[in-house]
């Protein structure tokens, strides 16, 4: 922006010149074109600003300026070294500073391998140490063992972030050009019931895309919706049979989890029904109204129940579902034969891509298209016509192979580059019941999810009332604490563990209030809150103080919870590269405990014995 201010700026000159020579022989386009590149200069100057004023009020990535500051005293140490190691981590105890650098070590290595010095680490580290440039946040550092060098941070370089956090909130570090994610997770098929194995995905989908839009981003959330195909022909011809009058009456389908059994036994066991579903199929396929009607009936039904466990966890989606995509697949058929990569096997068109066994199927024998098309015509217009500049998948480990064959076909043909834009899978692993099996009911039956939330909630008022909530909460009050404790465990049990491993799901250990539990972080949160009420203290007096006064850093335990105040954006920014949530719990545990420690050893509230204020 700065670049083109300036030559705009020349421009607009050149221009004047122009009118006082009166070179130009179109005096009026002249004016035209002078009065577009003020109105395009002042648009840039006016952005710049905000951008500007934006990043002076956002919190700044410590661990991000400490790079910085090394990346320079190695440079100046060690100019002929190309991409040295650069890595400064926070310190796991206070007797070793604030943060490490601990690249000594790996420039030890690169000086044997490429010009054959024997070099300490510990000398290498005296050299950084002494070329470190003039900073505003190192107070000093020191050699420690083989060659780690331990920093030191300087207490009014914290006071000083700190206050600007009170006076301008928490304002994520500015992300530049605003870049667009979609986000596609959750996910269920119609006219069957969401499951168990569909939380994790709606869950952490519905985190991550919270977690972009906080950070500035913009965010599409798709719900590809499994709501073509020809499991919707066996679903019509029962429909039809059922309810001969669907099209006028609306099919009172109470239950399509035992629609859908029922409709696949008979297509399962009686061949004439079977053959039936298949040209219902094709009817569908080819637009008939009345089965467009069926199809759009029963897709009613599902979504009605989808809704309801939306509402539950406060999950936001755009629908999106196969059938959205259905008249782009003859396109993507041909966009593939003609590039050459399609191959005929046994009257399938197949897709093979460099590294990957298995094929993409893209046309069945019979003419139809398969999965592998969707997935393919969806990605096309995700990085096509929505533009995505990120695109993540929040699908489970399973469909792994899949999808990055799906991907690997669009890099193929050019849809896009991996250098330009970043398509991801955030894989999870599956939810296990307490004996470390697939979480199934007594009776061997997937959980319904429906159930599962139904559960908590009696769950949650149990825990209420054994703590007495209810002598003290209001009816509307109890309610709020039910719902917020209930759907709040249920969710962080998800997001505090590693989203890439299995997890074990167990009410008990989810609604305990001690250790990293939405339980803990709730109580803790809540406690933090009553001590601003009983101090009688607002944000408004606190930003004044933040303002007027010089915030002093003397207790250990409050110079530890400044600190760990000041790591968030170093959190924010691990998250947004490696998509693992579990990383910004462990964070708020941290400062949770952190919080209590300051809190127990520095009086925030006293009472006054006499007056009892």
């Amino acid at each position: 922006q700065e670049n083109e201010i300036k030559l705009l700026t020349a421009e607009i000159e050149r221009l004047k010149n122009f009118g006082c020579l009166g070179v130009s022989p179109s005096l009026e386009g002249l004016r035209d074109e002078n009065a577009k590149l003020k109105y395009r200069l002042n648009f840039l100057r006016k952005s710049l600003q905000e951008e500007r004023s934006k990043t002076a009020k956002s919190m700044i990535n410590i661990n991000s300026c400490l790079q910085e500051i090394f990346g320079a005293a190695i440079q100046a140490a060690y100019p002929d070294l190309e991409n040295p190691p650069l890595v400064v981590t926070p310190s796991q105890q206070p007797k070793f500073g604030d943060y490490q650098c601990n690249s000594a070590m790996g420039i030890t290595q690169i000086l044997l391998k490429t010009k054959e010095q024997k070099v300490s680490p510990r000398e290498i580290a005296e050299k950084i140490a002494k070329n470190i440039p003039a900073n505003e946040c190192i107070e000093k550092v020191e050699i420690a063992g083989p060659g780690f060098i331990n920093v030191h941070l300087r207490k009014d370089f914290v006071s000083k972030k700190l206050s600007s956090l009170l006076i301008n909130g928490v304002q994520p570090p500015a992300i530049g050009k605003r870049k667009k994610v979609v986000v596609d997770f959750s996910s269920p098929n119609i006219a069957k019931e969401m499951h168990v194995g569909h939380l994790r995905s709606t869950i952490i989908g519905e985190s991550m895309c919270r977690l972009f839009e906080f950070a500035g981003y913009d965010v599409l959330r798709l719900n590809h919706l499994g709501d073509w195909g020809t499991q919707f022909g066996m679903l019509i011809a029962h429909l039809q049979d059922k309810f001969p009058d669907y099209l006028t009456v609306s099919p009172p389908i109470g239950d399509l989890q035992a629609f859908y059994k029922e409709s696949k036994r008979r297509f399962d066991t009686e061949e004439e029904f079977k053959k039936r579903a298949y040209q219902c199929v094709v009817l569908l396929q080819s637009k008939n109204p009345d089965f467009i009607k069926a199809w759009e009936l029963i897709c009613d039904v599902s979504r009605k129940e989808f809704q309801k466990i939306y509402n539950c966890l406060d999950i936001t989606l755009i629908e999106r579902g196969e059938s959205f995509y259905h008249e782009m697949m003859k396109d993507i058929v041909k966009e593939f034969e003609d590039k050459g990569f399609v191959q005929v096997d046994d009257g399938r068109k197949i897709v093979f891509v460099p590294g990957f066994p298995v094929p993409l199927t893209i046309m069945k024998s019979d003419g139809g298209f398969t999965y592998d098309t969707s997935d393919l015509a969806a990605l096309k217009h995700r990085l096509c016509e929505e533009k995505a500049d990120i695109l993540i998948y929040v699908v489970d480990s399973g469909q792994s192979v899949h999808l990055q064959t799906v991907f690997a076909a669009g890099q193929m043909i050019g849809w896009y580059d991996p250098k330009v834009t970043r398509v991801a899978h955030a894989a999870f692993g599956v939810v296990l019941g307490e004996d470390k099996k697939k979480f199934k009911t007594r009776s061997g039956d997937t959980v319904r999810l429906i159930d599962l939330l139904e559960e908590g909630l009696k769950r949650a008022m149990d825990k209420l009332k054994d703590k007495e909530r209810d002598k003290v909460l209001t009816a509307e009050e109890l309610k709020a604490a039910q719902t917020s404790v209930a759907f709040g465990c249920i969710k962080y049990a998800d997001l505090s563990h590693n989203r890439l491993n299995d997890y074990v799901f167990s009410f008990d250990k989810m609604l305990d209030d001690r250790g990293n539990t939405a339980a803990y972080l709730l109580y803790a949160f809540t406690r933090i809150r009553a001590i601003a009420r009983l101090a009688n203290i607002d944000e408004q007096m606190l930003r004044k103080a933040a303002r007027e006064e010089v915030l002093i850093l003397d207790h250990e335990k409050e110079w530890k919870l400044g600190k760990c105040i000041l790591r968030f954006p170093e959190i924010l920014q691990k998250i947004l590269e490696d998509l693992l949530l579990h990383t910004l719990c462990d964070y708020l545990y941290e400062l949770a405990t952190t919080f209590t420690e300051f809190y127990d050893n520095c009086y925030c509230v006293e009472k006054d014995r006499q007056s009892g204020e």
